[in-house]
């Protein structure tokens, strides 16, 4: 049997079919998706802190990062809403209009009619479950697309809002409400704070000392003590510096609390549950998700009502923090905003693939860019052009991405154009 030899040029052809030469893609897949998008967010967060510092050095004052904290939580309690709509290959376009008429819910209900405060705001947040449960149905049921059935509800919700908030157009919050005080006045004291960095630094350590063992008995690789230490403190330092400096003015507010915690309650969820594996499943391919047994219509109905329940949370928190409602709030900027947050943070337009702290990090950078542009003086114009190409950025970098993480499919594959 004759032999044939590999010379030079045959052999760089064929490492080029096995993709030996090409380490950009095979270090795209050691990272995990969850954190494939959030990497270069978090450097670019870094970078337009770093540029507004060095134009205008009261950005990076304590005070700002107050300010800027507290306004990112209405949005990014929306986007991580969204965040979970886009994990399955949905979208729903009117979490601005929920949002809207929650808040709308909220004045009519405590101001209008003198009912508890309470009970308003289980009204709203009912509302949003009910529109998110409707989404879900005519979804799953009758496959009706979501992009038109949410631009639909988009109109029909904002007409309702008007109707509720008619004559008047807009009310005003009492000040002593407890609403009003925890959504603008209310700040963990510093004791609270720094216990909550030892409760969070210990929880966290614990919870990866508890999945090194649990992967090194059923004989999988595991990370090391030293990169595990490195993550405990990278952690640490973020978390203390964060609160000494934020210390040296009104500290951190509740509200910020409330959308951190509900960001770790949805990464656990995420990640460690089977409804968060079943998320996954769906959106990365539903037809095989449900040759596998998973139960797409009901992933699919709960990721809608998740989205509808946390935009009309998202408008409750907006109203106490403006102290009003108007059929203004939750407008078009609204849900473009928190959509922008959730693509810009990494989460997938195609599904399958964003965390919970996608939402976090994405209103982070948005909130960042108005407030820097607010700092220099500039027009809401250019704000809405920056967004627009921080978006567009977002998209392309998601696009290259996930057709450069694209699984191996031989040499035809590679030659199709």
């Amino acid at each position: 049997m004759s032999r044939v030899t590999a010379t030079p040029q045959r052999r760089g052809h064929v490492a080029m079919f096995a993709g030996d030469e090409q380490p950009w893609p095979r270090l795209l897949r050691r990272i995990p998706d969850r954190e494939l998008g959030m990497v270069p967010v978090a450097g670019a967060l870094v970078l337009i802190w770093g540029v507004f510092a060095a134009i205008e050095p009261a950005f990076l004052s304590a005070d700002n990062l107050v300010n800027l904290t507290l306004q990112s939580v209405p949005t990014g309690v929306i986007a991580l809403g969204l965040v979970l709509v886009l994990l399955v290959g949905q979208i729903d376009l009117s979490v601005g209009s929920v949002s809207g008429l929650a808040a709308a819910v909220v004045a009519v209900t405590t101001v209008q009619t003198d009912w508890p405060i309470t009970l308003g705001l289980l009204l709203a947040l009912a509302v949003g479950v009910v529109v998110g449960l409707g989404y879900g149905v005519l979804v799953t049921r009758l496959g009706l697309p979501s992009f038109v059935l949410t631009l639909a509800g988009l109109l029909v919700l904002a007409g309702v809002q008007q109707r509720v908030l008619s004559p008047q157009g807009s009310i005003n919050l009492p000040f002593e409400s407890w609403l009003v005080r925890f959504a603008q006045q209310s700040f963990l004291s510093p004791l609270a704070a720094w216990s909550l960095v030892v409760v969070a630094v210990t929880v966290v350590t614990a919870v990866q000392l508890v999945e090194r063992a649990r992967r090194a008995r059923a004989g999988l690789p595991r990370v090391g003590l030293g990169r595990l230490v490195l993550r405990t403190a990278a952690l640490a330092t973020l978390l203390c510096a964060t609160v000494a400096y934020l210390g040296t003015e009104r500290g951190i507010g509740y509200p910020v609390v409330l959308l951190v915690a509900l960001v770790v309650v949805f990464d656990v969820l995420l990640r460690r549950t089977r409804w968060g594996r079943s998320v996954r499943a769906v959106g990365g391919d539903p037809r095989s998700a449900l040759l596998l047994g998973v139960a797409v219509r009901r992933t699919t109905v709960s990721c809608f009502v998740a989205c509808s329940t946390l935009a009309a949370l998202g408008g409750i928190l907006s109203a106490g923090r403006l102290a009003a409602a108007n059929q203004g709030t939750g407008g078009t900027e609204t849900f473009l905003t928190a959509i922008a947050a959730a693509v810009i943070g990494g989460t997938s337009l195609f599904g399958g693939r964003g965390s919970a702290w996608s939402a976090l990090l994405g209103v982070l950078v948005l909130t960042s860019i108005s407030s820097g542009l607010t700092l220099l003086n500039l027009d809401t114009s250019s704000r809405y052009i920056v967004t627009g190409l921080v978006l567009a950025l977002a998209l392309t970098a998601d696009t290259l991405i996930r057709g450069r993480r694209a699984p191996d499919k031989g040499p035809a594959a590679r030659l199709r154009p």
